[in-house]
């Protein structure tokens, strides 16, 4: 280390680093630190402390900056570790993954080593069908994605515009402007957030425009002129400081609203660390950082987060789900394996004098890249398929009444289980499935579209599920289907509190209530099919109601709901909830095609749920149930795979191709219930 570095080494800043690491790594190993995802936040404002004032100092030092060098120090110190976690990662996918999962897993691995995984997760928390997913051994990869997109284009956004003044204005101090502009790029990005998540959070928690703000913080520290705080002043901002952090870690959850607003309590607190450390150095809480255990903990705290998760992820595919003891005891793990990354490659790399010309770091840090995506490439390359049955070889439903209940092994299957979770009902590809922020749905209409006679299919998703059946039928009868259908919005007229969005759900108020106008008012349907998730969590005002509450009140407004329907003259039938399997299905069926008893669920743990849609059409006049568990079930089994088809996508929801071998049961029920003669 030079004498210039060491002068401007934080020591307590190592330690701010043991904090946020600390702080993640008992959440994902599921102790009770509700909110130590705030670390990356801590991270994310050191990293802008620190590259911020590396820019300004080389800038006012020399006029410019070398942008060469300041790459290649990133790709010495980060890209090595990267490779090599990557590489292991590829690894134990392929030694302990079922072929589904390996699947996720490749395409997550080259989305990493191209640093984009923030978006590439950002993209699937969009699509509603990717939600309940297993958890991607490189999940944690996203906040390394959205640090290196900033190291790219911070250097060149500060750069510029000293450029830009220097020459049109002839100004020669760059920190003012500096500092002028993180403002600026601080401002509209937190704006930008807070609005980002008050629409979606799930999206809006990966997105590296809403997450600028967090950077900015950092790079405004390095800026001002800190120094000229008081000690006692100082010594109060820091103790502050940590009481922020540690207020946010113990106090949010995941219900919290985050990034936005929230995240400004460990990012501000961050903050006040690091400027509280530049003004008073020897204050009582920097001491406390740079001790020589956090300093330690610091140090390897990069490669310690590289290893974590992925241990934490094969540890529970190899042995189940982990309890808290055990989620330490794996985090223990990984601390060794850090600690033997920093010494074997991080260090070397960062200190060879064969690496010091920007040139050969560079060219390490693509071969690095490379290496990585190769890695994702030939674990997709290596993933076994199960053959598929064409359309008219398999049974599907039908195929339940006969037999073993239990289809016990599989030579060939429809559809092949890695592409079961895309398997989703043609409405939904026509765009006719309103999503999570669409508060109307567009006129789709199917069937016979001439036809005097008008059906409604009304609900969530798992309404949608069974319009390949409805579909069928609907063209065999010459009915016009309408199919208004919503991501997570089911019929009941309850406030409902999102899991992805983390608020109260007013699209879906929104949307129900103009989707209920139309249908009774507009459509006049002859009859409206509805179905619905039984889980859902209730709100009363600002209030999230407990399972049981919950399902009270759902039933409630289901009820209100199929009154309201049936005010209109049109039949009404309901739809019980299908099973909700306990397991991931086509992960389980592509891992043991020959041993599907390992795949099915006993029927008592399959509807082990509050029901609502059965209790509330026994409450309204003229409202009709249709009983789907013998579509499902039989003699207290409900299979994996029915008939060589694969019964369920993603989490709860069907296949398409088993919804649409449904069709002569559904309308045999409907017969039954002498719907429309």
């Amino acid at each position: 280390m030079s004498a210039d570095a060491a002068r401007r080494f934080r020591p307590d800043i190592e330690g701010l680093r043991a904090v946020a690491i600390l702080a993640v790594l008992l959440y994902h190993a599921g102790l009770p630190v509700t909110g130590g995802y705030v670390g990356v936040d801590v991270f994310f404002v050191l990293s802008g402390f620190l590259m911020t004032r590396l820019i300004a100092d080389e800038i006012e030092r020399t006029g410019s900056l070398s942008l060469g060098r300041f790459y290649a120090r990133r790709a010495r110190r980060l890209l090595p570790a990267v490779a090599v976690v990557l590489a292991a990662v590829a690894l134990l996918s392929w030694l302990l993954l079922s072929p589904v999962d390996r699947d996720s897993v490749a395409a997550d691995l080259v989305a990493s080593a191209l640093y984009a995984l923030n978006w590439w997760l950002s993209g699937q928390a969009v699509d509603y069908f990717a939600a309940g997913m297993q958890a991607s051994p490189v999940q944690h990869f996203w906040s390394l994605a959205v640090e290196e997109q900033f190291y790219v284009v911070w250097p060149l956004l500060l750069l510029g515009v000293v450029w830009l003044v220097r020459r049109f204005a002839g100004a020669h101090g760059p920190r003012r402007t500096l500092l002028a502009v993180v403002a600026v790029v601080g401002t509209v990005s937190l704006v930008y957030s807070v609005v980002g998540t008050l629409r979606s959070a799930d999206t809006a928690y990966f997105d590296t425009l809403g997450r600028g703000w967090e950077f900015a913080v950092g790079g405004a520290i390095a800026l001002l002129p800190v120094t000229r705080l008081a000690p006692r002043a100082a010594t109060v901002l820091a103790w502050t400081g940590l009481a922020a952090i540690g207020g946010a870690v113990v106090l949010f959850d995941e219900a919290t609203l985050f990034p936005a607003p929230w995240a400004m309590l460990p990012a501000l607190g961050t903050a006040a660390v690091i400027a509280a450390g530049t003004a008073l150095p020897s204050a009582r809480p920097q001491q406390l950082l740079a001790t020589p255990v956090m300093r330690h903990l610091g140090r390897v705290s990069y490669s310690w987060y590289l290893w974590h998760w992925p241990a934490l992820v094969f540890a529970a595919a190899a042995f189940g789900e982990l309890s808290a003891v055990e989620g330490l005891a794996v985090v223990a793990g990984a601390y060794v394996l850090a600690v033997a990354t920093y010494h074997l490659v991080e260090q070397p790399f960062r200190l060879s004098p064969l690496l010091r010309r920007s040139r050969r770091a560079l060219t390490l840090g693509a071969a690095c890249t490379v290496f990585a995506v190769v890695c994702g490439l030939v674990l997709a390359l290596t993933i076994p398929s199960l053959p598929t049955k064409a359309p008219d070889e398999a049974t599907g439903a039908p195929a339940l009444g006969h037999g073993d209940a239990v289809q016990r092994s599989v030579d060939a299957v429809r559809p092949e289980p890695r592409l079961a979770p895309q398997d989703w009902p043609r409405n939904y590809d026509d765009g006719c499935h309103a999503d999570r922020p669409e508060t109307t749905s567009p006129a789709c209409a199917y069937g016979d579209p001439e036809s005097d006679r008008t059906v409604v299919l009304f609900g969530d998703s798992h309404a949608m599920q069974y319009f390949p059946a409805l579909e069928r039928i609907a063209k065999d009868r010459g009915w016009r289907l309408v199919s208004l259908t919503k991501s997570g919005c089911p019929p009941p007229q309850v406030g409902l509190y999102n899991d992805a969005l983390r608020r109260y759900y007013s699209e879906c108020d929104a949307w129900r209530s103009d989707m209920l106008t139309r249908i009774t008012e507009k459509e006049k349907p002859d009859l409206v099919l509805t179905g619905g998730r039984d889980t859902y969590t209730a709100m009363d005002g600002e209030r999230r109601l407990d399972p049981t509450a919950s399902a009270r009140k759902l039933r409630d407004g289901y009820a209100d709901t199929l009154s309201e329907l049936r005010g209109s003259g049109a039949q009404v039938v309901t739809i019980k909830d299908n099973p909700h399997p306990d397991k991931d299905v086509p992960s389980c069926v592509s891992r043991a095609p020959n041993r599907l008893d390992d795949c099915a669920v006993p029927q008592d743990v399959a509807f082990d749920y509050p029901h609502v849609a059965d209790h509330a059409a026994k409450r309204v006049d003229g409202a009709q149930l249709l009983d789907s568990t013998p579509a499902f079930c039989r003699d207290g089994t409900c299979p994996a795979v029915i008939g060589d088809v694969v019964v369920y996508g993603v989490t709860t929801h069907l296949t398409a191709t088993y919804a649409r071998t449904l069709a002569p049961w559904l309308d045999e029920q409907l017969s039954s219930l002498d719907v429309l003669g």
